[in-house]
């Protein structure tokens, strides 16, 4: 969604691209941030967040997006195993204009398996140049 506040719709459909869980990240991430975890359950829910977090960031580079007001109503529902491609998407809840020159848009993000279920869920909120 490279567009300007006033460009973007409510309803509309973004992709943040896919990453898949790989054995030799899972196995750093688990040494460095959740010893104690066993690779055999999958990505741990921080994992999981991060996996979505580099995909959103790499996805909004070039967004006239100033500003990450909030990240909230974090839902984990699965965690994903070794070679699990997962989808990340935006969909677009609700925008508000602030003065002239920005507005706010609040989003619903997931991060989706490779049989379209539900991974990962969060809102976020950002403000936009108009």
């Amino acid at each position: 969604m490279p567009a300007r506040f006033d460009d973007i719709e409510i309803g509309q459909v973004v992709s943040l691209g896919a990453m898949a869980v790989e054995a030799k990240a899972l196995d750093a991430f688990i040494a460095a941030f959740t010893p104690g975890w066993a690779a055999e359950r999958g990505a741990p829910d921080a994992m999981v967040y991060a996996i979505w977090a580099k995909l959103d960031a790499v996805a909004h580079t070039d967004w006239p997006q100033t500003k990450r007001l909030g990240v909230d109503a974090l839902r984990w529902v699965r965690n994903p195993p070794v070679g699990e491609l997962l989808r990340g998407r935006m969909t677009v809840m609700a925008k508000d204009p602030v003065g002239k020159d920005k507005g706010i848009v609040i989003c619903q993000h997931d991060l989706l398996d490779e049989a379209g279920r539900l991974v990962f869920s969060c809102l976020t909120r950002g403000v936009f140049a108009r």
